[in-house]
């Protein structure tokens, strides 16, 4: 849940999870529907379906115990190096390094790296400066890479891995930020040399961002008989296997929404009404999503909903897990409000 997640929106959700699934069995033997539900909201969701492969591997694998060897756990589904890292040295105590956006920060800050982390070399160089900090061990031959304060050149003691891992990420959260950093308050300013060399603005250099780019979708909440029409989204799309009204991505400024929904949906009508407008991000996407409500009456054919989705009650469709912007459509429908 953490990874790309910040802790404050993780809580409530892993509360919830653990009183749901508290074990590594449950979690591997539950439902897709049950838990995209538990996981609706916290977005990529590529990382739940992970979880539940990891598990469902511990479980035939290692009898149901969770691997304490950093290969070991770095082979697990949805585990890269710094999730491993920050596994075995938080919960172990193991000197495994950990490299997040955070440490990234701090550590370009204070050993004054100029180059793009993205960059490979740089990165590698990274990886290694977190790697001696974690191990306490001496630094290298190579001047690049030793602190630039020779006093604070000394061995951690061996029971500080998860302490000095844990410090870095809150030192980058709370005090070394992208923006307005807190300097005057930082306990390693004498050994930073950004602030030394009043840099702190341009470090860590990232380049360019990519710019956004604006897309426009209208869906539809087609009502026939107190029931509504939604749909699943298929593997290997974004927000795979969650629910969503039946929609369409539009091009240029104006539209017709009744001719869109007979054109795309197959369903004639004009008891049309504009729902909500939601606008939301995904990546670099900037989304603007137009929903409007439709009421078809008892006559109106719907043979072609079945290629198009399932009739579901408000009732049925709180127990699913919909994407965040079809949620908020959700939420509008009268009857989905209580």
């Amino acid at each position: 849940m953490l990874q790309q997640t910040q802790v404050k929106t993780v809580v409530p959700y892993w509360n919830l999870w653990m009183k749901e699934l508290p074990t590594i069995q449950a979690a591997a033997s539950a439902s897709s529907d049950k838990l995209h539900k538990l996981w609706e909201g916290l977005g990529y969701y590529t990382r739940v379906r992970n979880l539940q492969k990891a598990a469902q591997g511990i479980v035939e694998k290692n009898g149901g115990i969770f691997p304490r060897n950093y290969d070991n756990v770095l082979d697990l589904p949805g585990i890269g190096r710094y999730t491993a890292g920050a596994i075995c040295s938080i919960a172990f105590n193991q000197p495994t390094p950990i490299l997040d956006g955070n440490v990234i920060r701090v550590l370009t800050r204070i050993y004054g790296i100029a180059e793009n982390p993205k960059e490979k070399r740089t990165n590698v160089r990274l990886w290694e400066l977190a790697e001696e900090l974690v191990a306490g061990s001496e630094r290298g031959k190579d001047s690049a890479l030793r602190c630039p304060d020779a006093s604070a050149r000394r061995p951690y003691p061996k029971d500080s891995c998860s302490h000095l891992n844990q410090s870095l990420m809150e030192l980058g959260a709370l005090v070394c930020m992208p923006r307005n950093p807190q300097c005057a308050i930082c306990p390693v300013k004498k050994h930073c040399v950004a602030f030394k060399e009043n840099r702190i603005e341009e470090l860590p250099n990232l380049g360019k961002r990519e710019a956004a780019t604006s897309r426009r979708f209208i869906s539809y909440a087609i009502e026939q008989e107190g029931r509504f029409l939604i749909r699943q989204r298929p593997a290997g799309v974004v927000n795979a296997h969650l629910w969503e009204f039946p929609n369409v991505e539009i091009n240029g400024g104006g539209f017709c929404p009744e001719e869109i929904l007979k054109s795309e949906f197959g369903f004639a009508g004009n008891n049309i009404s504009h729902l909500t407008t939601v606008r939301h991000s995904i990546t670099r996407y900037r989304i603007t999503l137009d929903a409007f409500h439709v009421k078809l009456g008892r006559r109106s054919p719907s043979s072609s909903s079945n290629k198009l989705g399932v009739w579901k009650s408000p009732a049925q469709m709180r127990g699913l897990a919909f994407a965040s912007a079809y949620k908020k459509v959700l939420a509008k429908l009268p009857d989905a409000r209580t």
